[in-house]
């Protein structure tokens, strides 16, 4: 019968693993076709995305461009938009973005070092895009009593003198000059953008995306208006810079049961240095309040689009919806003067790409709490950076959570300590525990008389087991958002079957590891008193494995080193305080 028995459990174990991997087949991330092919440069797909845009922005209103502060300008309900044909293609090392010439918004962009999936580098993951089936761009444009955007005849049509500009080899950074003429005023709108990667770096220390690597202004593209009065009028006009997306789900996330952190928008106060703005808080209420300097920003997983405003300006942040259900969070300048003959500019910086925390902490501040760690942030932090602390020496992800791993058991081996000589103390005592229910077994209140006196002269802590899970959970709550949030742990390589330590083991190894450990660790530990928490304890393991198996793999690495440590650590406490109290007991 034990041996019937014995293959019943091992079958049903298989066919529980096989059904898991099958679930995980049939509803975890949707693989990328195969019929999906990324071409070299970025302008060979032009006919098919200038058709994305046109079926999309041939019908639209321009209801999405705002009202300048203090100035009413034309309804921009009633206008209508100008459809460009043709867009504009840029392409550095880092970006791939398109522009349409109608009111010169970026509509596509493109990551060139992070790709979509890792098992298709070569297809980039893309934050903005204007299709029949997404929308999020990045807009900005001039609106008041003479601003373009604000016409009746709808948003500026501008002209560039090339389709297409690359940053060239040797080129630190590339202008993009769009320009209009309306009555005798001449305006050019600039982006300019930056080499992303340092020349000195080479290809493994760009593949691994170290951070030294990677240039302070790689993923900023800094917008310009020069406005040249050349008529005989006085010119007025207010710059506008918003990101308008629509509310699907966040197509970078890498978890199998849907966006795992936050999706949503995110703005800058003196008084709420971070402030989230859900889509459901943009349906209740609109936002409307002068803040001075600050951003505005748009947060899916482990990426960041962000307008920076003047930090000497006061401006005017707004969120809406247009007349397509789309979500908008921008902002609206002080109005511009720019007299007969004269020249002015007005300028903004946009920020489109990882989450790198230096990166968005020098370029304004607060814009680096959009890596968000949740309450726990006092704790992640540091874990965070010795985590790359520990990676600027291996250059390995999997092995730093191992050294880290290690690191915070010495840490807390004092602690560890003092409860599993509680623990060993426990289990040494078992027999006599055993004997004093047997003894007491119709008084209740003699038998926990005698179990006190037992605990208080074997100097026993009956909740000492209790301790070290205590106070990992903390860590180990804050381990997990770090390993969620930051995108330094996105697609890293861990060795083996483990290619992306920030999302579940494919093959749910490491769970499985994980539950026999605790199995293991289970055996070293006394049997509880009671029967019923007893078998609740037995059942521990199993449930704390299928609990596991979609936690991102480096958590889960983690938590197997934590207690192949603790195994090692209570077994040798254990047996030495067994031989303690057995030559204490012999004598």
């Amino acid at each position: 019968m034990d041996i019937q028995r014995t293959i019943l459990l091992v079958a049903l174990a298989v066919v529980s693993y096989m059904m898991v991997l099958q679930w995980n087949q049939d509803y975890g991330q949707a693989p990328v076709t195969a019929a999906i092919t990324q071409s070299s440069t970025v302008n060979q797909n032009a006919s098919s995305n200038n058709q994305a845009i046109n079926n999309t922005a041939s019908t639209a209103d321009n209801d999405d461009v705002p009202v300048a502060i203090n100035e009413r300008a034309q309804d921009p309900t009633l206008v209508s938009n100008v459809v460009s044909n043709d867009l504009i293609y840029v392409q550095t090392d880092v970006l791939q973005l398109a522009i349409d010439p109608n009111g010169g918004d970026i509509v596509e962009l493109k990551l060139s070092q992070y790709p979509r999936h890792a098992s298709n580098p070569d297809i980039p993951l893309q934050l903005f895009e204007n299709s029949n089936e997404r929308v999020y761009v990045a807009q900005s444009g001039l609106v008041g009593a003479n601003g373009p955007d604000a016409r009746a005849s709808g948003r500026p049509l501008y002209s560039a003198i090339q389709q297409n500009f690359t940053l060239q080899d040797g080129q630190e950074q590339l202008n993009v000059d769009l320009s209009f003429q309306e009555n005798g005023v001449n305006y050019t709108k600039r982006f300019t953008l930056h080499r992303g990667l340092s020349v000195e770096c080479s290809a493994r220390e760009i593949s691994q995306r170290k951070l030294e690597c990677i240039n302070q202004q790689a993923y900023q593209i800094d917008l310009t208006y020069l406005v040249d009065n050349q008529s005989e009028r006085e010119w007025k006009g207010n710059l506008f810079a918003q990101l308008k997306r629509d509310g699907q789900g966040d197509p970078s996330s890498t978890t199998a049961t849907g966006t795992a952190t936050y999706l949503g928008a995110a703005l800058w106060t003196a008084d709420e240095p971070y402030k989230k703005l859900s889509m459901s808080n943009m349906d209740d209420k609109k936002f409307n309040q002068a803040v001075e300097g600050g951003w505005v920003a748009w947060l899916q997983h482990y990426f960041v689009t962000a307008w920076v405003a003047n930090p000497e300006q006061t401006n005017q942040v707004t969120t809406r919806k247009d007349s397509k259900g789309n979500y908008i969070i921008g902002y609206t300048s002080p109005a511009m003067t720019v007299a007969a003959g004269e020249h002015a500019q007005a300028s903004a910086t946009l920020y489109a790409g990882p989450k790198i925390q230096s990166h968005l902490k020098n370029l304004s501040p607060g814009l680096e709490l959009t890596v968000d760690y949740g309450f726990l942030w006092f704790i992640a932090q540091p874990i965070f950076w010795l985590l790359g602390v520990i990676h600027s020496i291996l250059g390995n992800w999997g092995w730093s959570i191992i050294v880290l791993t290690i690191l915070i058991k010495l840490a807390f081996f004092p602690l560890s300590a003092a409860s599993y000589k509680s623990m060993a103390r426990m289990r040494a005592v078992a027999p006599r525990m055993a004997a004093l229910k047997e003894e007491h077994a119709g008084d209740r209140q003699k038998l926990s008389q005698g179990m006190m006196e037992l605990y208080k002269k074997e100097k026993i802590n009956p909740l000492g087991g209790c301790l070290p899970i205590l106070v990992q959970m903390p860590v180990f709550l804050s381990l997990y958002w770090v390993l969620l949030e930051s995108v330094e742990m996105r697609q890293a390589p861990f060795m083996f079957w483990l290619t992306d330590l920030s999302s579940k083991d494919p093959f749910f190894i490491l769970p499985i590891i994980m539950g026999l450990s605790m199995f293991v660790q289970q055996q070293l530990n006394p049997t509880p008193p009671d029967p019923m928490q007893a078998k609740v304890m037995k059942l521990l393991p199993i449930i704390f494995t299928f609990f596991f198996l979609w936690f991102p793999a480096g958590l889960v690495l983690y938590w197997v080193v934590n207690n192949l440590l603790s195994i090692g650590q209570q077994w040798y406490i254990t047996r030495k305080i067994e031989k303690s109290m057995a030559a204490a007991n012999a004598s």
